[in-house]
């Protein structure tokens, strides 16, 4: 429905005039699970919301975690946010958010609970992956462009998590303590730059507290910032069990509250609320305003009776949204590492060769993993499928597992979703160290028979090294792929440290010792500390979980029918205790958490004290040989202008990222342009990159990452 708010406000208001209390009621919280109560009588319907953002979730029954189990709700599977960060292409964030909202749409969604925004303030916190980036001008440019395409198609996108949710443990209680100049000028101001530039139709509230405050019921945050200074008019909803307090939430400008329970007539906005109404407690006009804000989205929405039949109808699991995956996957997957040329193999090279592929990730499916991101996915094609497939018999494929995360299902008490008990023991907690190595007392390979058994995990492991280092010497190939997996990147849980677990470490020192052109592909959430055998590696890819088509995208950078241009929207520290956030502020506390480190995360504080890394943020390499040339700052169009060279004979594509250097207004580095620029081989181009209006005129730097620049 077009219109100014103004006008979408006065028709809310004649709604609302026929409304009875209970009915106002009705739409401010959860009747189910994901829905809110409609009203017939009136043509209102329910509000209907699920979770993203790598796809639409499956559906579950209204008041029960429990999948309803049918084949209807099948989605694509979409690289992760971090994969989409890793491209640096706004049009390819876009695409993301088109194809999330055309099969929310064709899902019956009305809001779909993505993008999450929160910046990656540590590399050890489990939900990383759904995040797009340690900057805050990376992730808004991307988000913006993510949440246009998602709202293009009736559907609103839904910001999240408001604000400062950096970590998993104890996130229902952690009090993140932090200056207002830092809060307002680093974490919220992404929010605001995403409001200001797509007009995001809804906001999740995290779980946590902010200087004492629980979000979901905070008037610094939510009406003093969000409604009175930016002016937001769009759809507020909690996290699911964030809301604590009746009047507190009901004063504060939070339109609505969901749970993961279903004593839905219990929850803080239903009958507790409403007994608040009639003693005078709370006034009934803060519920009016709510309900309105709810009237206007759907307005916005075309979901009200009058509007409903030019609502945007939409297809899921379409072939166009398959292509769209694969060109995301394309463009995120980052090269590391390419000495003595060993990548690509080339198509003609492997013609009738034997190649070995080694790792669990390689035969691993991540989509049905990582908390509410888990999606039912149409399909997901491994690495070991990706290269299979595309190989197409020219050569022969062997997999060996080569290492185990376990061989034990790690299921929940008596069945129960996990998201059932996600209220329970501050709602997450960071990994001990058994958790990660999933260590179980006896396994056997071959129950069946008993062949052979193991008294421990780590004695399978060793088994499955010895295996693969035996059968390397007789091929002509061998590509290990390893990383993380949704056992340790997922929400609820974080991380102990950046340690590459499950024996990779051992395995892959190894195997870079017999054979040193062995290929090494990791997949993961973010950074692993691969300093033991690094040195030793000639090939090194990085992928995020890279959705349905990321085999296939892996599999075309190793044969080189792509040109690899991702680049890591991250640093890859080489301990986590490098990032500010554990070095200087504070992480995993369960009660209070300082944010001391101010404005210097990510590459900030690693620029500013000199710290060694092993992958610098912006960082990716492919197989052209770029090159800046002539430099310069124009002022009257504030951008960086020169020549970008390619002095290869590979056509390929680069980003160019433009830095404004510490001074005495900003002390830290600062990202504030960034561009692909698509070449063709051994020619130049002329590029514009538009710089970010910032305080100050200061000083510039280019180049093709934060650790390598040309000053201007």
């Amino acid at each position: 429905m077009e219109g100014s708010i103004q006008t979408l406000k006065y028709r809310a208001e004649e709604i609302l005039e026929a409304m009875t209390l209970d009915e106002k009621l009705g739409m401010i919280h959860g009747n189910e699970l994901f829905k809110t109560k409609g009203i017939p009588r009136l043509g209102i319907p329910p509000l209907v919301m699920s979770d993203g953002p790598m796809g639409v979730r499956a559906e579950f029954h209204p008041t029960k975690w429990i999948t309803v189990g049918n084949t209807d709700d099948y989605v694509s599977y979409l690289p992760c946010n971090s994969a989409v960060a890793a491209t640096w292409n706004r049009n390819l964030a876009s695409r993301t958010g088109s194809v999330l909202g055309s099969e929310a749409r064709g899902r019956r969604k009305d809001v779909i609970l993505a993008p999450g925004i929160n910046l990656k303030r540590s590399p050890l916190c489990g939900r990383n992956f759904e995040y797009f980036s340690e900057d805050p001008y990376l992730t808004s440019e991307l988000a913006t462009e993510y949440v246009k395409g998602v709202q293009r198609w009736d559907v609103a996108a839904c910001l999240k998590h408001f604000a400062l949710n950096h970590q998993e443990t104890a996130r229902l209680e952690v009090d993140e303590e932090i200056d207002d100049e830092v809060l307002r000028g680093l974490y919220l101001q992404v929010y605001k730059d995403v409001i200001d530039n797509a007009n995001p139709y809804s906001i999740m509230v995290a779980y946590n507290k902010v200087n004492g405050e629980y979000c979901s019921q905070s008037k610094y945050l939510l009406n003093d910032i969000l409604r009175k200074e930016w002016g937001y008019e769009g759809f507020v909803v909690s996290d699911w069990g964030a809301v604590h307090d009746t009047v507190e939430a009901a004063e504060a400008d939070i339109d609505c509250e969901m749970s993961v329970t279903d004593d839905f007539d219990n929850y803080k906005f239903a009958e507790p609320l409403k007994e608040k109404i009639l003693s005078g407690e709370v006034d009934e006009a803060l519920i009016d305003k709510k309900v309105i804000r709810i009237l206007i989205l759907m307005l916005r929405l075309n979901m009200l009776d009058e509007d409903v039949m030019i609502r945007k109808d939409a297809a899921y699991n379409s072939f166009a949204a398959r292509q769209d995956c694969l060109d995301i996957a394309r463009g995120s997957v980052v090269l590391l590492k390419n000495e003595d040329s060993v990548l690509p193999l080339g198509r003609y090279n492997i013609k009738s060769k034997r190649i070995l592929m080694i790792g669990e990730n390689a035969n691993r499916i991540h989509s049905n993993g990582g908390g509410s991101a888990e999606i039912k996915a149409l399909y997901e094609i491994s690495p070991l499928m990706g290269l299979s497939s595309r190989i197409g018999g020219a050569a022969e494929v062997t997999y060996l597992r080569g290492y185990a995360s376990t061989l034990v299902e790690n299921a929940t008490p008596n069945g129960t979703n996990w998201q059932a008990l996600s209220l329970e023991d501050g709602g997450g907690k960071t990994a001990e160290a058994e958790e990660c190595e999933n260590s179980v007392d006896e396994i056997s390979p071959d129950a069946e028979n008993g062949e052979r058994v193991w008294k421990n995990i780590s004695q399978y492991r060793k088994y499955l090294r010895e295996e693969a280092l035996a059968a390397v010497d007789d091929y002509d190939y061998v590509i290990f792929v390893g990383g993380l997996n949704h056992d340790i990147d997922s929400e609820g849980i974080d991380r102990r440290n950046i340690d590459l677990p499950y024996e990779q470490n051992e395995l892959l020192e190894a195997l870079l010792y017999k054979r040193p052109d062995t290929i090494v592909a990791m997949i993961g959430g973010g950074a692993v500390d691969m300093t033991r055998w690094l040195d030793k590696c000639k090939a090194l890819i990085w992928m995020y979980y890279n959705g349905m088509e990321g085999g296939n995208a892996l599999a075309e950078v190793i044969l080189g029918d792509i040109n690899p241009c991702g680049h890591l929207p991250e640093t890859f520290y080489c301990k986590a205790e490098d990032s500010s956030a554990l070095s200087v502020g504070d992480f995993g506390d369960e009660k209070l958490v300082h944010y001391r480190e101010g404005f210097h995360i990510g590459y900030r504080h690693i620029y500013k004290e000199k710290i060694p890394v092993q992958f610098p943020f912006g960082y990716g390499i492919s197989y052209s040989e770029f090159e800046i040339a002539d430099p310069s700052y124009n002022t009257g169009r504030h951008a960086v202008r020169g020549k970008l060279l390619n002095k290869s004979g590979e056509d390929g594509a680069e980003i160019i990222q433009v830095y404004r250097l510490p001074d005495d207004i900003h002390d830290y580095l600062e990202l504030v342009g960034f561009d692909k620029v698509y070449l063709r081989a051994n020619s130049e181009i002329e590029f514009e990159v538009t710089v970010r209006d910032t305080i100050g005129v200061g000083k510039y730097a280019v180049g093709f990452n934060s650790a390598d620049l040309i000053e201007i």
